[in-house]
Parts: structure tokens; sequence; C-alpha cells
């Protein structure tokens, strides 16, 4: 499954594509952790989706400017 390429410039309507993506990927090995027998397996899916569910958070909060545990953060990345 490729991802499309946009044509925008704007980094919002990138992370939304992504975001959806990621979503997609998420709900397969939800879905497949349903199905797979082998306890190994069934892991790895749940930890993927887990980690993935944090990631798209991120590209949501990134895309509504709301973020989160980086206001406090002198580290944090300044948004244009």
């Amino acid at each position: 499954m490729a991802i499309p390429k946009l044509n925008s410039t704007d980094p919002k309507e990138h992370a939304q594509n992504i975001e959806k993506h990621i979503s997609e990927l998420k709900h397969h090995l939800q879905e497949d952790c349903d199905i797979v027998t082998d306890p190994k397996a069934k892991a790895l899916f749940e930890t993927a989706a887990d980690i993935l569910d944090g990631l798209e958070k991120a590209f949501s909060d990134y895309q509504s400017e709301n973020f989160g545990g980086w206001v406090n953060d002198p580290d944090r990345p300044t948004i244009q």
C-alpha cells in the first residue's frame, strides 16, 4: 500500500494524510489480534497497535496545535 504523495506544501495536510495511514494500520493490527492464535504474534500486534496509537495522537495534536507535554519543554520545536 503506497501512501499517495500530496502536491500541497501545507505540513498539516501531510500530517493528516500520514495520520490516516497510521490509523488504518493500527486498526489492521487490532483486527489481526483477534485472528492470530500465536501468543507472541498477538503480543507483537497489540504492542505495535499501542505504539501507533501514540503516533496517531501526536499527529492529531500537531494538526490541532495541541502540543500537550511539549508546552513547558524548553527543547520543543517552535511553531513558525
